[in-house]
């Protein structure tokens, strides 16, 4: 890897200065498959950073099956999964480096590094920004109450019991109900730890019926629907939480000594933010089009960040597609086509839409698909596209739009947008 020197105006310290062909940031399902994908093809290096121990994103500390389906065509569980795409990205000529943090910013395709080799800046010719996405915290729920040992996130349950072989407890309240929250009732199991009570605010479990019918059937967990965690009550370990039921107002007191916050995702955005980045305030993710181009050129963005949070698998496909169009900008030097594009807005119930930009000329999104999320459970979605109150298309869809997951609409829904016309809604009739 080439380097050079740079000082930082701070305090002009020398940096040495890595100069690698592409930089992906985020060593999860979309960034190592971009890498394997680019790797095979570029003459120069492409370089990925992740800020844990270890490559592979959640995968790796998330022990169940259910890994792989669409994109290597086989099943496998997390940790198989994630060694299997870093293996990948390193066999194809991908140079991995772990434990190291993006700090900033230090030009258009600048960024600053901080790992166990020190303090250095890596400038590329293309950066694919692969950072995922993350659950909230209790504390970013605004959940009231004491701050015992025993609250967690899905991620910090997982690290525990998968990575560290610690124990969790022995009674536990899962708060959501969606694919994670499945996945954290689990990880609970081989814990020795007993799901007492899995929480929705929602008047049915988010996840899919499948999932649904095994926690009833196969794990016995209980489901308290329509309610919410309004207080954690404990000294020194979580005693109880209180739940408060919408519908009302009445409260429950239930006996835990564990409470596991799933779900309720947010883009880990930070870098994107710092880039000054255009955001789409709806998802809180960098706003890209088709092509997953962000608002600054050579700047690419893949997987959970855009649209958090699908599943690893079409994460992996994202970093396939967004490899080609890196390669295409690597070869050709061509951004964006002309004009601002023809913004995608998703109407409520639906909270977001993604990719969000429509251009001319562009290829379709990954795997022909638009991804959404709605915030109310819908069986049978009647999805209307509208352009300056022209309907465009209209799509019964046969799967049910829920809660807690993304869902997919086919693409052709709005190809017959005008480029020199308004914004594309998106809704449900």
């Amino acid at each position: 890897m080439p380097l050079h020197s740079a000082t930082t105006p701070e305090d002009a310290v020398p940096l040495p200065v890595h100069t690698p062909q592409v930089l992906v940031i985020g060593a999860g399902p979309a960034g190592l498959t971009a890498a394997a994908r680019l790797a095979r093809r570029l003459p120069g290096e492409v370089l990925v950073l992740d800020r844990e121990h270890r490559p592979g994103g959640i995968p790796r500390h998330s022990d169940h099956t259910g890994y792989g389906l669409r994109d290597l065509r086989r099943v496998l569980r997390g940790p198989a999964y994630a060694r299997l795409l870093a293996d990948r990205a390193t066999a194809a000529g991908a140079v991995l480096r772990t434990a190291t943090t993006v700090t900033g910013w230090a030009g258009p395709r600048t960024v600053e590094i901080t790992g166990p080799q020190g303090r250095a800046r890596v400038t590329a010719d293309a950066v694919v920004l692969a950072t995922g996405a993350r659950e909230r915290p209790r504390s970013a729920r605004l959940v009231p109450g004491d701050r015992p040992h025993g609250v967690l996130t899905t991620g910090q349950l997982q690290n525990l019991v998968h990575l560290h072989h610690q124990p969790v407890g022995e009674r536990a309240v899962v708060v959501g109900a969606e694919l994670v929250s499945y996945s954290a009732a689990l990880t609970l199991r081989e814990a020795g730890c007993r799901t007492a009570l899995m929480v929705s605010s929602h008047p049915r479990p988010e996840s899919y019926g499948v999932f649904n019918l095994a926690g009833r059937t196969v794990l016995n967990l209980p489901v308290a629907r329509r309610a919410k965690v309004s207080r954690v009550i404990g000294k020194g370990r979580v005693e109880a939480v209180e739940l408060t039921h919408l519908d009302t107002g009445a409260r429950t007191r239930v006996a835990c000594d564990t409470v596991v916050f799933t779900g309720d995702w947010i883009p880990d955005h930070e870098l994107a933010r710092l880039a000054g980045l255009t955001m789409d305030p709806a998802s809180r993710a960098p706003l890209v089009d088709t092509a997953l181009r962000t608002s600054a050129p050579g700047v690419f963005a893949a997987g959970n960040l855009l649209h958090p949070v699908d599943t690893a698998d079409i994460a992996a496909l994202d970093g396939a597609h967004v490899a080609d169009r890196v390669e295409e900008w690597l070869r050709t030097g061509a951004g964006a086509p002309e004009g601002d594009g023809v913004r995608l807005l998703a109407e409520a119930p639906l909270r977001w839409i993604a990719p969000g930009l429509l251009r001319p000329g562009d290829p379709a999104p990954p795997r022909k698909r638009l991804s959404l999320w709605t915030d109310t459970f819908v069986a049978t979605p009647k999805v209307t596209a509208r352009q300056d109150g022209r309907v465009l298309n209209r799509r019964t869809l046969p799967w049910p739009a829920a809660p807690g997951r993304v869902f997919r609409l086919p693409w052709s829904l709005v190809a017959g947008a005008r480029p020199d016309a308004g914004p594309v809604t998106v809704g449900l009739d």
